[in-house]
C-alpha cells in the first residue's frame, strides 16, 4: 500500500513538473516575442535578444529536469521579473511617423443635436498605394440619423472581418466609423504584434466612398454590408459613444491588443451599454461571423432568412461596379435588404414573404 502511494505521489509530482516546465517555456515564448517587437538596436539586436531569453528559459528548464532542484529556475524567475517591470513601463504614444490613412484620428464636439468633427477621412483612393489625401471637417444633425449599417470587410479567410459602423442621415450622407491599427509608414497590420503592444489605436471617422471603397476596390477584399435595426435614441447614443472614444484616445492614447482591443470587441462594449444584456460569444473575436451573430439576436432586418440578408448584402460587386460614381452609397445599396432600388431606407419584405406575417 505505501509502495502504491510514494507511486502516485511520485506520478503527481512528475505531472506537476511538467505543467510548470510548460508554463516556463511559454513565458519564455512571450518574453521572447516581446523583446522581438520592442528592443531597441534594429532586427540584429532585437533577434539576438530574443534568442538569448529564450534560450534562458530552455536552458532553465533542462537544469531543473536534470538537477532536480528548482534553485536553478531562480535567475529566470529574476530576469522573467525584471521582464514584467520593463513591459509595464511600455506605454502608448501619440506622436510617431505615421502612416497617411491613420494620420489623423477623428475629434468632435457637440452643440445641441449638431456634432462637428474634425479630421474626417475622405481619400481619393486610385491604388492601395496611390490617393489623394484628403482630410475635412463637417457637421451633423442627430435628429436627421436615419440607419445604422454594419460592414464587415473579408481581407484573410471567412473566420475574420473587419468591423465598420456607417451612420445614414436624412440628408443621404453617410459616416463610417473603424477602429483600425495606427500603422507607422512602412508598417502592416500582424496579429501576432497586436498581442504585444506594437500598434497604438486608431479610430478612423471616413466617407463611404474613401473606407468602404478602397477595401473593395484598392485592397481586393471582399465586403457584406447589413442594415441594423435600431431605435432612434440607441443610434443617437452609438454615435455618441464613437464621440466619447475619440475624446478618450485623444486625451490617452492606447494600444490595440488583437484579442480584446479591436475592432470587434470595443464596438460591442458600446453597444453593450445601450442594449444591455447582449450574450458574449465566440462570433465576437471569429468576427467572420459576426453577421450571424446580429442576425441570432435579432438585430438585422426583419421577414428576411440569413442567407437572403447575407446574399442582398454582398456589395463587394457592387462596390467596384460604382468605383467612379459620386453617389456612391447609395449605389452600393440598390436593392439591398432594408433599402429600395434606388438605395433609400425602406423595409419592404421580400416577394416571396410578402402578405405573410413575418417570422
Amino acid at each position: 500500500m505505501t509502495f502504491l502511494s510514494d507511486r502516485a505521489s511520485a506520478v503527481l509530482r512528475t505531472i506537476g513538473k511538467a505543467a510548470a516546465s510548460f508554463i516556463i517555456l511559454l513565458s519564455a515564448l512571450w518574453g521572447a516575442l516581446a523583446l522581438w517587437y520592442h528592443l531597441g538596436g534594429g532586427a540584429a539586436a532585437q533577434t539576438i535578444g530574443a534568442l538569448l531569453w529564450a534560450g534562458l528559459g530552455v536552458a532553465s528548464v533542462a537544469l531543473w529536469w536534470r538537477h532536480r532542484g528548482a534553485s536553478v529556475l531562480l535567475p529566470y524567475a529574476g530576469g522573467f521579473v525584471l521582464m514584467l517591470l520593463w513591459w509595464s513601463l511600455i506605454g502608448p504614444r501619440q506622436e510617431r511617423t505615421w502612416a497617411d490613412d491613420v494620420a489623423h484620428n477623428v475629434t468632435g464636439t457637440l452643440r445641441g443635436n449638431i456634432v462637428t468633427l474634425d479630421n474626417v477621412r475622405n481619400f481619393d483612393w486610385r491604388s492601395d498605394d496611390d490617393y489623394t489625401v484628403k482630410w475635412e471637417q463637417r457637421s451633423y444633425n442627430l435628429d436627421e440619423l436615419r440607419t445604422v449599417d454594419t460592414a464587415l470587410s473579408y481581407w484573410t479567410g471567412p473566420f475574420i472581418a473587419h468591423t465598420l459602423v456607417s451612420f445614414g442621415f436624412a440628408d443621404g450622407r453617410f459616416l463610417t466609423f473603424s477602429i483600425e491599427i495606427r500603422k507607422e509608414k512602412g508598417e502592416s497590420f500582424s496579429a501576432i504584434g497586436g498581442f504585444f503592444k506594437h500598434f497604438e489605436m486608431s479610430l478612423i471617422a471616413a466617407d463611404e466612398r474613401d473606407i468602404l471603397r478602397v477595401r473593395t476596390n484598392a485592397r481586393g477584399e471582399d465586403m457584406h454590408l447589413y442594415r441594423v435595426m435600431m431605435p432612434r435614441a440607441a443610434m443617437r447614443s452609438l454615435f455618441l459613444a464613437y464621440l466619447d472614444e475619440a475624446q478618450s484616445l485623444k486625451n490617452q492614447p492606447q494600444f490595440y491588443n488583437t484579442l480584446t482591443a479591436n475592432c470587434t470587441t470595443i464596438v460591442f462594449e458600446m453597444v453593450r451599454r445601450i442594449v444591455p444584456g447582449l450574450p458574449v460569444d465566440y462570433r465576437l473575436l471569429a468576427s467572420g461571423y459576426l453577421d450571424r451573430y446580429l442576425f441570432d439576436v435579432r438585430g438585422l432586418v426583419p421577414g428576411w432568412t440569413f442567407q437572403q440578408l447575407r446574399d442582398g448584402g454582398h456589395i463587394t460587386a457592387r462596390a467596384r461596379a460604382a468605383n467612379d460614381e459620386r453617389d456612391f452609397s447609395h449605389a452600393i445599396r440598390r436593392g439591398m435588404p432594408g433599402y429600395d432600388e434606388d438605395g433609400y431606407p425602406s423595409l419592404q419584405m421580400p416577394k416571396q414573404v410578402q402578405g405573410r406575417k413575418r417570422p
